[in-house]
């Protein structure tokens, strides 16, 4: 082979080089193959970390609130349901940053992305559709409901014959281990939330305790808590003793 042919060679394969990067990087950066990568569904996604997460999604921690309602109302002279407790410090915030970076949710929380999302599946949003569909998606829903009912759920006061908290926190001091230090003492054993901080806060402010069990209620029913040994969730995600 002559040096001709030998340079037209060489200027040939680092061509083909070129285009099977470029294209290779066309590749990771599509939608639709990403929408579709591996890491969205069981059981990848049971082991993906957060910055796994992030390095695709970052917005949902970058974005910010908007400094006016669409009528016009300055975000500042507006008090957001979740600002009504006493445990909120600070201004009004994202959903995703309230639940992952704020100061108290570090406090006294663990949550990491696939704590809730537990994949789903983009085609059609529901089981059953086809026969590589999981079998366990809830309907048109990018989270089970009852992973958020664990937190969101209104206040249990009908499974202990009272009236909502705050009709008669008063009558307890506002306290809610005036009764609970001795019932129902294995609680938050959860590896998405942090056990001991959650009881020290607890002692010193009982909106740390009515907070996620009927202050910030999304759900007109409560979470069934004498269920809970039969909650899958739940018990994958109990802490090893």
């Amino acid at each position: 082979m002559n040096n001709s042919n030998l340079g037209k060679t060489v200027v040939n394969f680092l061509l083909l080089l070129l285009l099977v990067v470029v294209n290779t990087t066309a590749m990771a950066k599509d939608y639709q193959r990403a929408k579709w990568d591996p890491i969205h569904f069981k059981p990848q996604i049971e082991t993906a970390t957060d910055q796994q997460c992030l390095a695709c999604h970052q917005e949902i921690l970058d974005r910010k609130i908007l400094k006016k309602s669409p009528a016009g109302l300055d975000s500042s002279q507006a008090l957001a349901w979740y600002q009504t407790l006493g445990t909120y410090k600070g201004e009004q915030d994202t959903f995703h940053r309230r639940h992952l970076v704020s100061e108290y949710s570090k406090e006294v929380m663990t949550l990491k992305c696939n704590t809730c999302h537990q994949g789903n599946d983009p085609k059609d949003e529901t089981a059953n559709s086809s026969e590589t569909t999981p079998k366990d998606l809830i309907q048109r829903k990018m989270v089970d409901p009852k992973i958020c009912l664990a937190c969101h759920g209104k206040f249990s006061g009908e499974a202990m014959k009272l009236k909502d908290w705050t009709e008669v926190r008063d009558q307890f001091n506002n306290n809610c281990l005036m009764c609970h230090a001795n019932i129902l003492k294995n609680r938050h054993n959860v590896d998405f939330l942090n056990a001991e901080a959650i009881e020290a806060a607890g002692k010193k402010e009982g909106d740390v305790c009515y907070g996620c069990h009927g202050g910030r209620a999304w759900y007109s029913i409560s979470y069934p808590y004498i269920d809970m040994d039969e909650d899958e969730w739940i018990q994958k995600h109990q802490r090893k003793e």
